[in-house]
C-alpha cells in the first residue's frame, strides 16, 4: 500500500508538471493569435461592405466560384484582403502631393464638427507623439506609480511649464500590463522622473511580458546633475 500510494502521487506530480510545462509552452503562442485574431477580425469587418461588393460581382461574373464564395471563411478572408488593399491604397495617395491635399480637404471638414474634431485632432497628435522623440527629454522613463517607492514605466507625451511656479511638468502615460492599451495620465514634474535609454520596443515588450523581457540593466535611481 505505501508503494501505491508514492507511485500515486509521483503520477499525479508528473501529470500537473507536464499539464503546466504545456501551458507555459503554449501561451506566447495564443498570446499572439489573440492579438492577430483581433487584427484580423477588425480588418474583415472593416472590409466586409467592399469585399460583398467584390463576392457579388465574383458570384455573377464567374458562377463557378459560387460553392468557394458562400463559404464563410473565403468570405472572412476576402473582407481582411479588401480592407488591406484599402490601407495600402490610401498609403499610397496620402505620401503624394494630391493625397495631402485630399487629407488637408477632409481635415478642414472634420475641423467643422466639434466632437468630431476633438476626437481626431488628438489621435492624430498621439500617434505624432509617438513616432517622434522629445527635443532634449527621454521618451521611455520611470515614474513613481503608484505610490512613492515603486517605479512604473511611462511614456512622455509631452513637457510644459507650471504656469504659477514655472516648474518644468511632463504629461505622461503609464501603460498597463499586459495590456499597454490602457493605463494612466500622469502629470508629473520633470525632475521626478528617471530617465532611461530603452527604446519604445524594448518598452513595450517588458510591459507586454509583465516583466519576462526586460534590458540586462536598469537603474531606478534619479539622475543626479553634476
Amino acid at each position: 500500500m505505501p508503494q501505491t500510494g508514492t507511485r500515486k502521487r509521483s503520477l499525479a506530480g508528473s501529470f500537473q508538471s507536464n499539464l503546466l510545462a504545456g501551458l507555459l509552452t503554449i501561451a506566447p503562442l495564443a498570446v499572439v493569435w489573440f492579438v492577430f485574431d483581433f487584427f484580423l477580425t477588425a480588418l474583415s469587418q472593416a472590409g466586409y461592405p467592399l469585399g460583398l461588393t467584390l463576392i457579388d460581382f465574383l458570384d455573377q461574373n464567374y458562377p463557378a466560384l459560387t460553392p468557394w464564395l458562400a463559404n464563410e471563411n473565403v468570405r472572412w478572408m476576402i473582407g481582411v484582403v479588401v480592407a488591406l488593399l484599402a490601407l495600402y491604397t490610401i498609403g499610397a495617395i496620402a505620401s503624394r502631393v494630391i493625397g495631402q491635399q485630399l487629407i488637408r480637404l477632409f481635415e478642414l471638414l472634420i475641423a467643422r464638427i466639434p466632437l468630431v474634431q476633438s476626437i481626431y485632432s488628438a489621435t492624430k497628435k498621439l500617434v505624432s507623439v509617438v513616432q517622434q522623440k522629445p527635443d532634449g527629454h527621454a521618451r521611455v522613463v520611470l515614474i513613481e506609480f503608484p505610490h512613492p517607492g515603486l517605479r512604473a514605466i511611462g511614456l512622455v507625451m509631452r513637457t510644459f511649464t507650471d504656469a504659477t511656479t514655472g516648474q518644468e511638468l511632463a504629461a505622461v502615460f503609464v501603460p498597463t500590463s499586459p495590456n499597454p492599451t490602457s493605463g494612466y495620465l500622469e502629470i508629473a514634474p520633470l525632475d521626478r522622473l528617471v530617465a532611461t535609454d530603452m527604446t519604445m520596443d524594448q518598452a513595450m515588450s517588458m510591459i507586454v511580458s509583465g516583466g519576462a523581457t526586460a534590458p540586462d540593466r536598469i537603474t531606478i535611481a534619479p539622475v543626479v546633475a553634476g
